[in-house]
């Protein structure tokens, strides 16, 4: 079997997207050049995320805290969801969330600096009952 030279085609673009096709490749050959292409992409993206969260009281992500309805994990699941936007220099900053119950716990509720954008701050990270208390530093 003859090695054949792929060609690329752009199928569709706009300004947030493109879809293209890179064709003919062997058998393998598309999982190994899109696992590759993924992890160049994902680390040329800039942007600001959480990489660690501290919840006061907790030991690990296992743990349950009295007065909050969802435990460590699931705390930590919402956070993945959390949109920012830094317009800062700063390459990393630290943020704070504390609220006492009840009622809900939302990225409104981030003390985040002037730098620092919540994009959707309706997210829900947590619900608090009447003696529920919440701190959670974030990076």
């Amino acid at each position: 079997m003859d090695f054949q030279i792929p060609k690329i085609v752009k199928e569709d673009a706009d300004d947030h997207r493109g879809v293209f096709a890179i064709e003919p490749l062997d058998r393998g050959f598309g999982h190994t050049f899109g696992n590759s292409l993924r992890r160049v992409l994902l680390s040329s993206l800039e942007g600001a995320a959480v990489t660690s969260v501290k919840v006061e009281g907790t030991a690990h992500e296992f743990t349950t805290l009295p007065g909050v309805r969802e435990d460590v994990t699931d705390i930590i699941l919402n956070l993945k969801n959390l949109v920012a936007r830094l317009h800062g220099e700063s390459p990393e900053i630290e943020v704070h969330i504390a609220k006492k119950g009840p009622g809900s716990v939302t990225a409104a509720d981030i003390e985040a600096p002037a730098d620092l954008e919540i994009l959707n701050p309706e997210l829900e990270i947590a619900n608090l009952s009447d003696k529920g208390r919440l701190e959670i530093t974030l990076t």
